[in-house]
């Protein structure tokens, strides 16, 4: 004999066709067959249940795919057409418009017409150098730069200036860097890289810099810098792939930034009293290195 409490179960009852359920405890008598149906019923009931909860999960407009965005702006369909047909009409404007073409302004046209300026002194000691290397120095400014040049013999100094033949509007500074970097003690071959070439720095400092030395100390600590017959010195230019130039007590380095760094680096502890066989081994692991990467 099993006894149920047809208040919790309504949907049952309505199955079995019983009189509704009051709110007083009743019990009914059923059989065994009686209880088995209801048992059946309910685990149908609930398979149905469980069923259309599944379709309701799977269908496709229900399921949100993480790897496509969806817009927050809905339209209609006619809205999306025309939509769709303005955008494919914007593009062929854009295809069919002509890019317009400028040509290129020289450096007399973008200064409005205006003629610049650059003079660069000549020391004492580059003097006669500059009178012996004067033709290779003009070539590169005149053919290459198209810049009209001069060498002022009152002043002694090296004067520049643009004309209407000027194409590049840096190369009155370029020019004005080559002449600097000759007049500091380059050669006329490493001075004209600066002209082909746009990552070069040309930095300069002097000894005391560095630390503050005075008399034969100071002899000394640019003697280790040069090293005998210029071996040092050689040594550091072949491993930072750089040139330097000692000119009394000032240092003058040409290359590009990186380089540059190393070898300042190396001179620095050269001045500073480390042994120059320590900086040859420093140095030939910097070459090694350079030769790995390069």
């Amino acid at each position: 004999v099993w006894s149920f409490d047809l208040g919790f179960l309504p949907h049952v009852a309505s199955v079995l066709s019983l009189p509704p359920p009051v709110h007083s405890c009743c019990c009914v008598q059923q059989n065994n067959h009686s209880a088995g149906i209801v048992k059946r019923t309910m685990s149908t009931m609930m398979e149905e249940d469980m069923e259309a909860s599944e379709l309701n999960l799977s269908n496709a407009a229900t399921t949100i795919d993480p790897s496509v965005v969806h817009s927050r702006i809905l339209q209609s369909s006619s809205l999306q057409q025309q939509q769709q047909l303005s955008n494919d009409s914007d593009d062929d404007d854009m295809i069919d418009a002509e890019q317009p073409v400028f040509r290129k302004i020289s450096a007399h046209e973008a200064k409005g017409g205006k003629t610049e300026y650059r003079r660069v002194r000549c020391p004492a000691h580059r003097y006669t150098p500059l009178r012996n290397d004067w033709e290779q120095i003009l070539t590169p400014l005149v053919e290459y730069l198209q810049l009209q040049v001069r060498f002022n013999t009152k002043t002694r100094s090296v004067e520049m200036k643009t004309s209407r033949h000027t194409n590049d509007a840096g190369a009155l500074q370029k020019g004005a860097d080559f002449v600097s970097a000759y007049m500091l003690g380059f050669d006329v071959q490493d001075a004209v890289a600066l002209l082909r070439l746009d990552d070069l720095y040309v930095e300069s400092f002097q000894v005391t810099d560095v630390k503050i030395l005075r008399g034969d100390h100071l002899s000394r600590a640019v003697g280790r810098i040069a090293g005998q017959d210029g071996k040092t010195r050689f040594a550091i230019e072949n491993a930072t792939r750089t040139r330097i130039v000692v000119a009394d007590t000032r240092v003058h380095m040409l290359g590009s930034y990186a380089n540059l760094r190393v070898a300042r680096n190396a001179i620095c502890d050269l001045i500073l009293g480390a042994p120059p066989g320590k900086v040859y081994n420093s140095m030939r692991n910097v070459a090694k290195r350079m030769n790995e990467r390069y």
